[in-house]
């Protein structure tokens, strides 16, 4: 079993010098890896990935807008943050690695809230996401201090009107956050 240092470890060591996801096939099965950037095209593999909803003390959801140098849906606001969990690291180590990479967060609790989350969509440019991505609700003190790389801005909103807005607005949203807003029963930290 990996520690969360031997994953980044193995992260920063892979002999192609960049990040590698983990491929599934059609059950959920992991079948091998490969480099993030030959997976995300016109014809994306099924991966693993993650998405994460962070809650304040308050009990505001973040939501964040994506950089405009991101490679799908730039500009778009989405859940808190998103990632792939790295070969043999843990869905909860990744969560928090990716919080802490774009946002700069410690998360306090991690709650499992759609294992078997699915979903496959193609942005504007062409290029397909398809994804097993369980879904996550986790809690946060303080505000976050984004990458701008990953996040171009951020804001904390109250999670029934954000459900109402997304669902009465999904173009303004990413595809991944609208289905999730649909199957999600308890929206809450």
């Amino acid at each position: 079993m990996h520690t969360a240092e031997s994953t980044i470890e193995l992260i920063e060591n892979n002999a192609l010098g960049e990040d590698l996801v983990v491929l599934l096939d059609e059950d959920g099965r992991e079948i091998g890896t490969a480099p993030k950037s030959s997976v995300h095209g016109s014809d994306t593999s099924l991966h693993l990935a993650f998405s994460c909803y962070v809650f304040n003390d308050r009990g505001e959801v973040l939501i964040t807008r994506r950089a405009l140098t991101k490679k799908t849906w730039p500009g778009v606001w989405t859940n808190s943050f998103c990632g792939h969990p790295a070969p043999a690291e843990t869905l909860a180590d990744a969560v928090r690695r990716r919080a802490d990479f774009e946002l700069g967060l410690d998360l306090g609790g991690i709650d499992l809230a759609l294992p078997l989350f699915r979903y496959r969509a193609t942005d504007s440019s062409g290029i397909v996401e398809n994804e097993v991505c369980p879904v996550y609700l986790a809690t946060a003190t303080g505000d976050p201090v984004p990458n701008p790389d990953e996040v171009m801005e951020f804001t904390w909103a109250d999670p029934d009107k954000l459900r109402h807005s997304v669902l009465a607005s999904p173009f303004a949203f990413s595809p991944w956050m609208v289905l999730q807003m649909r199957e999600l029963e308890t929206f809450r930290a």
